[in-house]
């Protein structure tokens, strides 16, 4: 096959160099290879906090690609506009053959790609997709009829049955020697600055966390250590037992077929018995993004549809105070002002602090996604939505709605000793663990002792859980009676 004479490869959510679909593609199919990351302002522009980590984080990450291209002889030309317009214009004066792009599966991502893709085509241009950011895609994996899966166990089953060498294999981008180019001189400015786009910086460095290809090398590197542990300590927060690399799947920074590749691996040798635990992990990962190409309408409703307009409570004053982590549920408050303070929740802080919203607060989950999407650093799309209404019952492969997280036993189970509570709430730091977990109905003297009055230093419940259970069961049980006649 004759190579074609140039190709573009546009940078999104894959910010490295390395098993990079598209820039393995474009270096076996060009001559001449030119790579492009834009801050796309039809995003940036509606982010209602100019001091935004994920923006400092992405910065961060593309100076280091655009560090790593240039040593191998190339370069990232960064613009600052809306990619609609950005990508067509860059790829016609650099006069390439093809844009080349890993495939995104948000509904707006899918609607922005189709915009370019068509305007290329008037070019004479042709944009071409990769599969990337997952494992299986799409229509890869379905169940025997032909229609997605909607419950995750019978998907990862079939998931694993699936999976071939292929799935995994690394894709090189050592292409022949020079065939990467550099910016050409009316595209080579350096990234810009935070403040060009209109940004402020945050508190990403002071928090340690690592950015780029290098700090997702470090925290591969890290967890590999700890594997083993995963499957028993994950569920712990105030331990470090989990990867910490959802913020990297997130941008791309490492290749989530190496990440799978090595949970395989060692789940096949039984060399870590963390191994299969954590590669479930990154099934689901596949499983909602699969869910939300097929059922884009879960991102503003939900996806049983007859569950899409339960008559919530939505109290102001409740919603505020779940938000700022003062309900008077320790691990609650805990969970989210951890989250205020670094963008990071634990994944079982994020089950039990959405199952608290909309079951013992009776808030619709959607007020909560949207305030997840607001401040989690890893925020994506699909795990974020497909997490929400798994927590409120009214996703696929939900929770049943029946079933209701209580927040003293989840506290007394998953941080029996009180150490993430005392670390994240700072006026129970004293309080001995067998009183933290329900500060209000502990002896008075012990909390006087540890200098804490209930409803004076810390909050007293802003609704009592077994009061707030049943209210629940009566709002989804007469639901379902109406919505079943």
């Amino acid at each position: 096959m004759t190579a074609r004479r140039a190709a573009l490869v546009w940078f999104r959510r894959d910010l490295r160099d390395f098993d990079h679909a598209a820039l393995h593609a474009a270096l076996h199919d060009a001559e001449r290879v030119h790579a492009l990351f834009v801050f796309d302002r039809s995003i940036l522009d509606v982010l209602d906090d100019r001091a935004d980590r994920r923006v400092e984080f992405i910065l961060a990450s593309v100076r280091e690609l655009d560090e790593a291209l240039r040593a191998r002889g190339g370069g990232l030309i960064v613009r600052h506009g809306f990619a609609r317009e950005v990508v067509p214009s860059v790829a016609s004066g650099l006069c390439v053959d093809a844009v080349h792009a890993n495939r995104d599966y948000e509904p707006s991502a899918i609607a922005r790609d189709d915009d370019v893709a068509a305007s290329l085509a008037g070019r004479g241009i042709d944009f071409v997709a990769h599969k990337d950011q997952v494992i299986v895609e799409r229509d890869e994996v379905l169940t025997r009829a032909g229609t997605p899966f909607t419950v995750f166990t019978p998907y990862r089953n079939a998931w694993l049955a699936r999976l071939a060498p292929g799935h995994l294999a690394a894709h090189a981008s050592d292409a022949t020697p020079g065939r990467l180019a550099p910016p050409p001189p009316e595209l080579a400015a350096p990234p810009p600055s935070l403040a060009d786009l209109g940004f402020r910086a945050t508190d990403l460095p002071a928090l340690g966390v690592p950015t780029g290809m290098s700090g997702g090398a470090a925290r591969l590197s890290a967890f590999r250590r700890r594997m083993d542990a995963y499957a028993t300590a994950r569920d712990v927060p105030a331990d470090d037992a989990t990867s910490r690399l959802s913020v990297h799947l997130r941008f791309g920074t490492v290749s989530v077929r190496a990440l799978a590749r090595l949970a395989h691996d060692r789940t096949l040798r039984a060399e870590a018995p963390g191994a299969a635990t954590w590669l479930s992990e990154l099934v689901w990962r596949d499983f909602y993004a699969q869910l939300l190409w097929h059922y884009p309408h879960v991102v503003a409703h939900a996806f049983r549809r007859d569950l899409d307009d339960l008559p919530f409570r939505n109290d102001a004053g409740h919603i505020d105070a779940w938000r700022e982590g003062r309900t008077g549920y320790p691990l609650v408050d805990a969970g989210m002002r951890e989250l205020n303070e670094t963008g990071f929740m634990h994944n079982r802080l994020r089950m039990i602090t959405a199952s608290f919203l909309v079951k013992d607060l009776l808030v619709d989950w959607r007020i909560g996604e949207r305030y997840f999407a607001r401040k989690l650093l890893d925020y994506d799309l699909a795990s974020n939505n497909g997490g929400w209404q798994w927590a409120a019952s009214t996703g696929c492969d939900a929770q049943p709605w029946f079933r209701i997280f209580n927040p003293v036993t989840q506290s007394r189970r998953f941080d029996p000793d009180g150490a993430y509570i005392r670390r994240w709430v700072a006026e129970l730091a004293s309080v001995p663990a067998q009183s933290i977990h329900e500060p209000w109905s502990a002896d008075p003297a012990v909390l006087a002792a540890s200098g804490v009055v209930v409803g004076r230093d810390y909050p007293a419940p802003i609704v009592d859980h077994a009061e707030a259970r049943t209210a629940a069961l009566e709002l989804f049980g007469r639901h379902k009676d109406r919505t079943a006649r």
